[in-house]
């Protein structure tokens, strides 16, 4: 009997501590978003410098750095279609100060990678939809194809001997491609790239014939006659790029690929974080001086809710799948 009192004596001590611990945890998240940002926010950007993930991600950070009161340093982390710097961002401490920008290529990777080192909807946590970017076909001036058509009778004429640059497997720009072959039934040789910008690099040099990239990162070497564009990858014409028509327009039925931007954090983040980071993002792409610039680049302004990136990468990660598992796509 003695024993027992004694035992339940020690159990009591031994829960006060525990349950003041469970307690203080509970309270670590709401104090830490009250203070939050108190420090430097670190952005990785999983595309090289001068691709339009590391354009838009710097003005945002740079505004939404203003508007918080804290500086926002742009981490640029290549490589991989862009699984390089988000498995990165996976790995880091869920605090609210490491966030990333991610392109449609995160709900693309899943059906083309067999181990990316981390899963998109299980460690990594949707913060806010942020832009959209039309997508445009392009080739060097010395490809004999004024049209989308005559390239595509250009590759059934000659199996293999095009080419086309990508930002890397499993990046929106590789897979517009691999639907246009699949579509048309075109063999098309791909030869990736760290990034986009190198892909556009490559082409004007003459080492790869084809590369789908943004509008927004195309358009000056588009004017500068460096480039020949044939096709824009969206259901209408767009105003930059007016007297260019869409893929439909030239005769390839749901030959569309839009590029999609979002913000995201590690999984675990504290959901108070999460929101304060939407309203900042938000706010960032409401304001005035912001859209302006950003429709200069042929960027538009897309703000959503964490709930609503969420949802579009999960329907796009099903769209992505279908396409590639029709293309037979081989994972890497």
């Amino acid at each position: 009997m003695g024993c027992n009192r004694n035992w339940t004596r020690i159990k009591r001590l031994l829960l006060v501590p525990l349950c003041c611990m469970a307690a203080t945890a509970q309270m670590v998240t709401p104090a830490a978003a009250q203070n939050y940002p108190n420090k430097p926010l670190r952005l990785i950007v999983a595309f090289p410098p001068g691709a339009s993930s590391d354009l838009v991600g710097r003005m945002l950070g740079q505004k939404i750095g203003e508007q918080m009161g804290q500086q926002v340093i742009p981490d640029n982390r290549p490589g991989a279609g862009g699984n390089l710097g988000l498995g990165m961002l996976a790995k880091t401490p869920p605090d609210g100060y490491t966030i990333g920008i991610a392109t449609a290529s995160i709900a693309v990777s899943p059906a083309l990678y067999k181990n990316l080192g981390y899963d998109p909807v299980k460690d990594l946590a949707p913060v806010a939809r942020l832009t959209t970017i039309p997508n445009v076909l392009l080739v060097h001036p010395s490809v004999p194809a004024k049209t989308l058509r005559q390239f595509i009778d250009l590759a059934k004429a000659s199996p293999g001997k095009l080419n086309f640059g990508s930002g890397g497997t499993g990046t929106t720009n590789h897979l517009a491609n691999e639907l246009l072959k699949h579509l048309e039934k075109i063999n098309l040789v791909h030869v990736p790239y760290k990034g986009v910008t190198q892909a556009m690099v490559a082409m004007m040099s003459g080492e790869v014939d084809e590369v789908v990239m943004p509008v927004s990162t195309a358009l000056p070497q588009i004017k500068a006659g460096k480039v020949r564009a044939l096709a824009v990858l969206t259901e209408k014409r767009i105003p930059s790029l007016p007297n260019v028509p869409t893929g439909i327009e030239a005769g390839v039925p749901n030959f569309t690929m839009p590029l999609w931007y979002g913000m995201f954090a590690p999984a675990g983040t504290p959901r108070e974080i999460v929101e304060r980071l939407n309203r900042e993002l938000t706010k960032a792409l409401e304001s005035k001086e912001l859209t302006a610039t950003l429709a200069a680049m042929g960027v538009d302004p897309w703000p959503g809710t964490a709930d609503q990136l969420g949802d579009l990468l999960r329907t796009d990660m099903e769209r992505y799948g279908a396409i590639a598992r029709s293309a037979n796509l081989p994972k890497q």
